[in-house]
């Protein structure tokens, strides 16, 4: 199910974090949570990805 999601801010795929349950948008610079196994893909929700 992965492939069929992506960046709600740039369209662009996801890696998936199972150590910290995280949806990683590179292109955005932006992890996007998993919550009871479902991913919240909203942009207000999403923690910036420190260099």
């Amino acid at each position: 199910m992965l492939e069929t999601l992506v960046c709600p801010a740039t369209q662009s795929r996801l890696d998936y974090d199972r150590a910290a349950q995280e949806l990683i948008s590179r292109k955005a610079r932006l992890a996007f949570p998993i919550r009871d196994g479902i991913p919240v893909l909203l942009v207000g929700e999403a923690r910036a990805l420190d260099d």
